[in-house]
């Protein structure tokens, strides 16, 4: 019986469905819990001192592998120093994040403990998409927390995307979920449309963003296609069941005796358009018949 320890910095949409496709990966591979597997799931809940004191809590119980689901809580497993074999998902920049060496790019070995699949988004694709969705909206919003370094490297790419294209891109700044509403409310005296990057601790509070744009009749768009059922008029992004899938797929090689370092890590490379009529009804978005044709699943 091997134990895996799981840990989710938050709970939301699109991490529940990467832990849900992890499990479903080691499924399909031979690995299922409670015939030869058990699992010890854990969530910081957005506390990054809870997520220290998680990655602490697994090593001290010498699981034999790690599943860290987000950038906090693989950087946190990863200051414990631990050797105990490591597969990371939902990970924007793992080089970044100090998870893989310097040297390493995707689709390489680490030759280290740790393997992983990293999640980082099309956001100059997905921007200059929205973009021409409302092209009155000449001011965009965002909001992130700074200690996300996966955030830091999405808004790095927004700012970029939204000068060359003559966009304005507002900044808002949150240390917690239970202030989105808050910050979204006052940020929208101040932008035409809203565009949440893969920011845990805001996406973890999408709703209280919606219910501002639908009051306001702001659209609001999302990076991740879980997202859109929550009231996002789209998103051009991932599926993060296939993101846990993988990652999952990479832990069984783990399992099955192939060292962490020798699995290569990757980037997930398919991305789904998935749109929200509901939503953008509500915040009075008109959506063209050849936009709506090349969407992979629409809500109605």
């Amino acid at each position: 019986m091997r134990r895996i320890g799981v840990t989710k910095i938050v709970s939301h949409a699109a991490l529940d469905a990467d832990e849900r496709g992890f499990e479903a990966g080691l499924a399909g591979a031979g690995f299922k819990e409670g015939v030869n597997v058990t699992f010890l799931r854990r969530n910081a809940h957005g506390d990054m001192a809870r997520a220290e004191a998680i990655a602490r809590e697994l090593v001290q119980a010498k699981v034999d592998l790690i599943h860290t689901i987000a950038t906090p809580t693989s950087q946190a497993v990863m200051r414990t120093g631990s050797s105990i074999p490591m597969v990371f998902s939902a990970v924007t920049d793992p080089v970044r994040a100090g998870l893989v060496p310097r040297n390493s790019a995707p689709g390489q070995k680490t030759g280290t403990h740790v393997t992983g699949l990293s999640d980082l988004w099309p956001v100059q694709l997905q921007l200059e998409t929205y973009a021409k969705v409302v092209p009155q909206a000449k001011v965009w919003g965002t909001i992130y927390n700074p200690q996300e370094i996966n955030s830091l490297t999405h808004v790095g790419v927004m700012r970029v995307t939204a000068a060359r294209l003559g966009l304005t891109l507002i900044e808002a700044t949150v240390s917690s979920s239970a202030e989105v509403g808050r910050v979204a409310t006052q940020l929208a005296d101040k932008v035409q449309a809203f565009t949440i990057t893969s920011d845990n601790t805001t996406v973890a509070a999408l709703e209280a963003i919606a219910r501002v744009c639908d009051e306001r009749k702001i659209a609001l768009f999302a990076g991740d296609i879980d997202s859109v059922v929550r009231g996002a008029v789209m998103a051009y992004g991932l599926d993060y069941f296939l993101v846990g899938y993988s990652a999952g797929r990479k832990a069984a090689l783990v399992l099955k005796g192939i060292p962490p370092g020798d699995v290569p890590w990757g980037p997930v490379e398919k991305f789904s358009l998935v749109i929200n009529l509901r939503a953008a009804r509500a915040q009075g978005v008109t959506l063209a018949p050849e936009l709506l044709a090349k969407a992979d699943k629409i809500i109605e």
